[in-house]
């Protein structure tokens, strides 16, 4: 058979034997559909013949696809398996870049518990999900992926008789053939529904049950390490998640204001399914008696004030459950998620609740339901809100020119139609008196020209949501190819006019602006431009009043695939460490912590790597939150 490569440090036997596993399973099934020419004609497994290639070639080269991805589906069947047999025989320190090891090496170190705990608790990490059409798979297809990966996460139990295990191996057919029905790809081009569904799929489906996980594998690592649990207390990483999709108008013409407003609708309205199923769970979960244990009257006087101010509703949240007020205030909380009258503001509304719900439960000693019930479902809230994922909005510097000259022919500035191709100095100048000027360049609601509307609409649409929703849901407005200052501070003049920069005097703008450099040339410039921008008094408001009482981030994203195609892949990285290590130092000379925006993920032309390797190789002092 032809070899299938096996993962670093793993065993290759492990991944032909699962991988000869499913493709005898599709070559069953193919030949009970009839379909014997396509099985004989793959080219793997025990029982390949070598057979030509049948005469349809497009359901060949479908089967071909999906035996592909059962490779990699029994790649990280043996990969994972080996991490686990590889723990289990030498701890959790045994293996880089995990929390065992980073744990044990920083005890080594000599440095306390205590600030360890302090430092993790200061972490966040957000991943976005950035959009790429051609990458999309579609959600049902997905779905069965994940189905065939766990039937043979099973098939690793022991305990299985051999009828249990052919009945797992017909499970693997079954699905094998929806997929053989149903196909992978998509027939047309990809709409920006469709790349949603796919990150929605993510979002709902997998990192849901991930992100407790990771919780519990450092409390593991912890106590593994012996330091004292205690110590970790309630301190674990900030985990946030991001996405372009929706909101990446950079050369993707369907990106509308309209497209921009269904994405922050269906985010929400998926949040909101997500947070009403892991309550109805932890409902079900604490079916506590009072007849077995008395509430304390914090809880019986919260659920009684509660379901009062939600009338009917809450009448038949508290008598759906009658002397299970644990449970009664779960129901509470459901009836307030977003959608309904007298819901809450905001998340934190939520996570105050489960906290109090925590406190009343620990009141009666019962800790243990706490950890396994509450925290969970506390850690859901904390990490997606009622707003799933932060929609970032990214459009190309040179559609913000094009889009200010038409504002400006619109007003009537004399030479505007050819504002991208003014000097910087000029082009600041009037940038600056038209950012102190409280009125706007033309009347609200004008159409202006395509560029100018298109942009506008869709800040208008990112106003509106600030208004009715809060920005928690709003990521940043990224300026993709930023080669100077006005590419940034022309943002501010689009979001004066389209609502987004508030205060007449002294403006604030809603939304952070964030540049993008990307190519070799704009990485060498960006210290230049940065300083001038983080200390701009436009942006220096911005950021401290999104700050609050915390030290301002500025946000700064660095491409890599873009950076590789001009100058290599050795040019690229040099070229970005040496730009995240001047910009570390503006920001430090300007007292703003510069939060970095890795572009990178997929090939290693795209920067793509182990992430613990990556971490390790940036520059000292750029890596703090």
């Amino acid at each position: 058979m032809t070899q299938i490569p096996a993962p670093p440090n793993v065993d290759d036997t492990k991944v032909r034997r699962d991988f000869e596993y499913l493709l005898d399973a599709f070559r069953d099934v193919l030949t009970g559909l009839g379909e014997t020419d396509i099985a004989g004609a793959l080219p793997w497994g025990r029982d390949a013949d070598r057979s030509d290639p049948p005469a349809e070639a497009g359901r060949f080269v479908q089967a071909i696809s999906m035996a592909f991805q059962l490779a990699t589906l029994a790649e990280e069947n043996a990969a994972a398996q080996h991490r686990r047999a590889r723990e289990q025989h030498d701890g959790t320190a045994a293996i880089s870049g995990l929390w065992g090891r980073i744990l044990t090496k920083a005890g080594a170190a000599g440095i306390d518990e205590a600030t360890i705990a302090e430092r993790l608790g200061a972490l966040t990490v957000e991943p976005v999900l950035t959009a790429h059409p051609t990458e999309a798979k579609r959600a049902t297809v997905l779905e069965q992926h994940r189905e065939l990966y766990r039937l043979l996460v099973a098939l690793e139990n022991q305990m299985w008789t051999n009828q249990e295990r052919a009945d797992l191996t017909e499970d693997a057919r079954a699905i094998l053939e929806r997929l053989w029905r149903t196909g992978e790809i998509f027939l047309e081009r990809p709409a920006v529904a469709d790349e949603l569904r796919n990150v929605v799929h993510y979002l709902t489906r997998v990192f849901p049950e991930v992100v407790p996980r990771l919780d519990g594998r450092l409390e593991a690592a912890w106590a593994a390490a012996g330091l004292d649990p205690s110590a970790l207390g309630e301190q674990r990483p900030s985990i946030r998640f991001g996405t372009w999709v929706g909101g990446d108008r950079d050369g993707h013409p369907f990106v509308t204001a309209d497209v921009t407003r269904d994405t922050l609708r269906e985010l929400r309205s998926r949040a909101v399914e997500l947070l009403d199923g892991a309550l109805s769970g932890a409902g079900r979960a604490l079916s506590l008696s009072e007849r077995l244990q008395p509430a304390p009257p914090e809880l019986v006087s919260w659920v009684r004030d509660t379901a009062a101010s939600l009338g009917d509703t809450g009448r038949g949240a508290v008598e759906r459950n009658p002397q299970e007020p644990w449970r009664q205030a779960i129901n509470l909380m459901r009836a307030r998620l977003p959608g309904a009258a007298g819901s809450y503001r905001t998340a934190d509304e939520l996570v105050e609740n489960l906290d109090q719900l925590a406190q009343s439960l620990r009141a009666v000693r019962a800790d243990r339901l706490v950890s396994s019930i509450v925290t969970p479902v506390r850690r859901l809230v904390e990490t997606f809100g009622f707003h799933l994922a932060a929609l970032d909005i990214r459009q190309n510097s040179r559609f913000h020119d094009l889009a200010v000259a038409e504002l400006l022919t619109a007003a009537h500035v004399p030479g505007g139609e050819s504002f991208p191709d003014w000097s910087e100095a000029d082009r600041q100048a009037l940038l600056e008196a038209e950012l102190s000027s409280p009125r706007p360049l033309v009347r609200p609601g004008a159409a202006i020209g395509p560029q100018a509307d298109a942009v506008l609409d869709c800040y208008r649409v990112l106003a509106d949501e600030a208004e009715a929703n809060g920005t928690a849901g709003l990521g940043s407005l990224i300026v993709s190819m930023t080669r100077s200052l006005s590419d940034l501070l022309v943002v501010y003049l689009l979001a004066k006019e389209a609502g987004l920069l508030i205060g007449r005097h002294e403006p604030t703008c809603l939304l952070p602006v964030a540049p993008l450099f990307e190519t070799i040339e704009d990485l060498d410039r960006s210290p230049g431009i940065l300083g001038p921008f983080i200390e701009h008094p436009i942006t220096a408001r911005t950021l401290h009043a999104r700050a609050g009482d915390g030290s301002p981030h500025q946000q700064v994203m660095i491409g890599y695939s873009d950076s590789n195609k001009d100058g290599g892949i050795v040019s690229s990285l040099w070229g970005l460490y040496r730009a995240q290590e001047a910009l570390t130092k503006v920001g430090d000379r300007a007292g703003v912590d510069v939060t970095f925006f890795h572009g990178r993920g997929g090939t290693i032309s795209r920067g793509a790597g182990p992430t613990h390797r990556f971490l390790r190789a940036l520059p000292p002092g750029s890596v703090r939150h």
